[in-house]
């Protein structure tokens, strides 16, 4: 028999103790109350208010320390484990009860599972054998918790979680609620569900949403050879050098202290990355 009042908060009659618990009853159900987390000792024939779901011992309990989930209300919880049988564990911070999202609720592919320590936006929900269940929020929901971004935010950086994987992209929503997506051209890897990524933002459109990419800048995965080459030409006030893949030798290596092979590839790397582009005599800074 499913039980409505489980995953909620109630209010039961105090009806019975022992060494270990209070006991109370509601709409024909008896839960435990732990009490080791009174601050005070409950009198039988009274009331005690709670939140109430089924213990990892499968025992109905009420505790006062209130879940960041309930059912209808979504949350954040930490996922704890994963199980490749069952679905991910996760801490709504229960004293003894982990939700479990079902493999179901997930990716089909497992690399893309949450791991310990990555966040889900949750609500509880219940089966039709009275067990509880965590609800990853829907597209719909997160939206509604959603705040529109400013295009002030424009090359700003900032941390976002993964709230569902398509292939089209990475949707995400930042830790101020801005909503964000991850186009594939933008990350080297697919992040998983429930990861925590950090962010630069390059693009606001006009819907508020972000666009957004976790690729590393050009700048950290270029040689030391093209750094210092941009370097060179972003210090130029015209940002132009007299330069190019036909320059004599010695020249380059007077003026860069290194040989015309290294420039070449230095120059292959800024030409690819679209930092630079050759004009009459020489290689310019792209204009951003």
């Amino acid at each position: 028999m499913t039980n409505p009042t489980v995953g909620t908060v109630i209010k039961a009659n105090v009806t019975d103790e022992n060494d270990k618990y209070f006991f109370a009853q509601v709409d024909g159900f008896t839960y435990e109350i732990d009490k080791t987390e009174l601050e005070k000792p409950l009198k039988l024939g009274g009331f005690v208010t709670g939140f109430a779901y089924e213990n990892e011992n499968h025992r109905l309990q009420i505790t006062k320390q209130m879940p960041t989930v309930q059912k209808d209300i979504y949350g954040w919880g930490t996922v704890v484990a994963n199980r490749h049988d069952l679905g991910v564990f996760v801490s709504i911070g229960l004293p003894n009860k982990d939700l479990v999202v079902s493999i179901d609720d997930l990716p089909t592919i497992q690399a893309l599972w949450p791991q310990k320590g990555d966040k889900l936006l949750l609500s509880i929900k219940e089966d039709k054998k009275g067990r509880l269940w965590g609800e990853i929020a829907q597209q719909n929901i997160v939206a509604a918790v959603s705040r529109r971004a400013t295009p002030e935010l424009k090359s700003k950086t900032v941390k976002a979680t993964v709230y569902r994987n398509k292939i089209a992209g990475t949707l995400v929503i930042t830790d101020e609620y801005y909503l964000g997506f991850i186009h594939p051209s933008q990350r080297d890897d697919e992040p998983r569900l429930g990861q925590v990524v950090d962010a630069r933002v390059i693009g606001v459109r006009d819907d508020g949403a972000l666009n957004l990419s976790i690729k590393p800048l050009a700048y950290k995965t270029m040689s030391e050879d093209a750094q210092f080459l941009l370097l060179q030409l972003q210090r130029r006030a015209d940002h132009f050098m007299p330069f190019n893949d036909k320059s004599n030798p010695e020249s380059i290596k007077r003026q860069f202290g290194f040989s015309k092979s290294q420039f070449k590839r230095a120059l292959g790397h800024l030409y690819k990355e679209r930092l630079i582009e050759q004009v009459d005599d020489g290689i310019k800074l792209v204009e951003k």
